[in-house]
């Protein structure tokens, strides 16, 4: 099957390359997904016309994934999990984890653009996680595992210590029934 690239594909090509693949790639994820069409010579025309436009939003997609990789290079992100004594977690720390505190601390970041190659992160300490804003654009991000227990204790002994339950201030609703 031979298509034209309507956008840059790893490992495959650029925008307005025409590649062969096979009929199953093509049919299900190069077609279904926008990012190609088929050879046919009219196709071939509309693409023509509309190159300019499709190189334009390319370079704008790529502008704004340099923009989010500095914004992420900055960050460090530090997730809380359970663990035992010896720094092992119980469970384990995966890309919806990452991409979820990265959108909390106001970065917005897909779970389809981390990238774990060793797979989840299953012991406690900081870690380079590289992230796949755009085909031309990687970035890096820190992310600090801790214990639950680490820092809520580091918190408590800064002199930020919880307000008694007895000093708590009753609700109007809580009135005595006297």
């Amino acid at each position: 099957m031979e298509v034209i690239l309507l956008e840059k594909v790893d490992n495959l090509g650029s925008i307005g390359d025409r590649v062969k693949v096979r009929s199953g790639y093509g049919r299900n994820y190069l077609l279904p997904q926008g990012k190609a069409t088929l050879a046919t010579p009219e196709n071939i025309a509309v693409f023509e016309a509309r190159r300019a436009e499709l190189e334009r939003n390319q370079v704008d997609e790529r502008g704004a994934a340099e923009a989010r990789s500095a914004e992420l290079q900055k960050l460090t992100l530090t997730l809380m999990a359970k663990a035992g004594t010896a720094g092992k977690l119980f469970g384990s720390v995966g890309t919806i984890d990452i991409a979820e505190a990265a959108t909390a601390a106001g970065v917005l970041l897909e779970r389809s653009e981390v990238r774990l190659p060793d797979g989840p992160i299953r012991a406690l300490g900081e870690f380079d996680i590289e992230i796949h804003l755009h085909a031309d654009v990687n970035s890096t991000v820190r992310v600090e595992v801790v214990a639950d227990g680490e820092l809520v204790s580091q918190e408590t002994s800064e002199g930020d210590e919880p307000a008694p339950a007895s000093e708590a201030i009753p609700d109007e609703d809580s009135a005595d029934l006297s």
